[in-house]
């Protein structure tokens, strides 16, 4: 007998926690969720401002960790930037707005691609993890961006327009009542590149709470990701 999906659902999936050292010397904690068979693509997760909570359990994270490998086929990698902790540990250094986190970024991309052996690696952020990503996720090899709640806080001149001339495919999920960048202020803020395909999100709110508002984000990152894997199941 089935039954639903529900925020403690955990899926199988080969889980493995793992440490990478930063080009600053910096050791970040994190796990990669992996399918048991049939992989078919894979996420980096860059987690919200851990000033205000964020780490690499945040719950839409945490939830693609355990339900997309089996679900999909999709390989989540998630990790702690500098001076972030969550239950599996806290990474070393210290919070720093965005600016430093560039190491902690590139030096996961590296280890996804030449430890992890990856080859269809797509960047997901989550509000400030939305910053790192388009700030410091320009590893030629990633084949784009998947924004969640992107805020815009903490990028700097010229970082959208690398994007713009890039031209790799970026989705940007922009919740209805969002705290810092709703769907009419995203359209005019992203406006300079061209290719980004905008997602306004009926009643959703920045974190995303509820299982309806999650399935959804699943949904629309398995959307871009592993499209031939869809409808995400709702029972098991």
């Amino acid at each position: 007998m089935s039954e639903p999906i529900r925020p403690s659902t955990i899926l199988p999936a080969v889980r493995t926690p793992f440490t990478v050292v930063t080009e600053d010397g910096q050791t970040l904690i994190g796990e990669v969720s992996a399918p048991l068979s049939n992989p078919t693509a894979a996420i980096l997760c860059c987690h919200p401002n851990p000033t205000g909570g964020g780490m690499m359990d945040s719950h839409i994270y945490k939830k693609a960790a355990n339900r997309l490998p089996a679900m999909a086929g999709i390989t989540v990698v998630r990790f702690n930037t500098r001076g972030t902790t969550s239950e599996a540990g806290t990474s070393t250094g210290s919070y720093d707005n965005g600016r430093a986190e560039k190491f902690d970024v590139e030096a996961m991309i590296r280890y996804c691609f030449d430890v992890l052996q990856l080859k269809e690696l797509w960047v997901v952020g989550w509000s400030f993890g939305t910053s790192i990503a388009i700030s410091h996720a320009r590893d030629p090899r990633i084949k784009g961006l998947i924004l969640l709640s992107p805020t815009l806080l903490d990028i700097v001149e010229g970082d959208l327009e690398f994007w713009a001339d890039d031209g790799r495919p970026i989705t940007a999920l922009i919740p209805e009542y969002d705290d810092y960048l709703k769907p009419d202020q995203a359209a005019e803020r992203f406006a300079v590149i061209p290719q980004i395909k905008l997602i306004p999100v009926a009643g959703a709110k920045h974190l995303w709470v509820g299982e309806p508002m999650v399935h959804r984000v699943l949904t629309e990152i398995t959307q871009i990701v592993a499209p031939a894997r869809l409808p995400l199941p709702t029972e098991i």
